[in-house]
């Protein structure tokens, strides 16, 4: 248990310059509370006292400004940074490394008791803001834009912006904090694009009349 207190730290002064010193992390980091208290709720609902898993979770929510639901899975060095806001689902999965921002939520778009809300894999980084809707996988290392709304599964190592989330060919270096001034947005790429057809169709339609004035007066 104490190993694990261990790396819970270590992971916030890993994942946030702003970290300055133990008592720091210790008492003003919300996401890094919500995670310890989830662990608890976890224990108490996994052995059979759901009531109390879920008034833990729900006292958790009250404190951090996070909602992470006792029946969710969540893997190890997990950072919600900031974290206000964040909703985390029933049957929601989270894998290990996972950099997460204020605002995000992991939600469920079925009413059946079944699997409803979305795994994420392995270092995956979620931006602010963002919504993962459904039962859908996101790949390891794949990273979703600030503000964007994911409802069709994310495959490994990718990059996902917009309403509704699409995949972007982002060859920039990637950077793990998903620096989002330095993403792609397809809207404005594919503006872009009409943009300089219609600049080269104009184009071609001046050369036309200009071929077709000098005829005239050839005539």
């Amino acid at each position: 248990m104490f190993r694990t207190i261990r790396e819970d730290i270590r992971t916030v002064f890993d994942r946030d310059p702003a970290a300055r010193s133990l008592p720091e992390v210790l008492f003003c980091y919300p996401g890094l509370h919500a995670v310890w208290n989830h662990r608890v709720a976890r224990f108490l609902w996994t052995h059979h006292l759901k009531f109390f898993g879920r008034l833990a979770s729900h006292w958790g929510r009250f404190f951090t400004g996070i909602e992470i639901h006792p029946g969710a899975k969540i893997g190890r060095r997990l950072f919600i940074d900031h974290g206000m806001a964040v909703v985390i689902g029933e049957t929601a999965e989270i894998g290990d490394d996972v950099l997460m921002y204020q605002g995000v939520v992991l939600g469920g778009t079925s009413l059946v008791k079944q699997k409803r809300h979305p795994t994420i894999g392995n270092r995956v980084v979620i931006g602010a803001a963002a919504v993962v809707l459904g039962p859908i996988t996101v790949g390891d290392g794949a990273r979703i834009g600030a503000n964007s709304v994911v409802v069709n599964p994310v495959p490994p190592e990718v990059t996902v912006v917009g309403i509704p989330g699409k995949i972007v060919d982002d060859k920039r270096e990637t950077v793990f904090n998903l620096e989002h001034g330095r993403l792609p947005d397809p809207v404005s790429d594919a503006l872009r694009a009409i943009i300089d057809h219609q600049d080269r169709l104009e184009e071609r339609l001046r050369d036309l009349e200009n071929r077709l004035k000098s005829e005239v007066k050839s005539e």
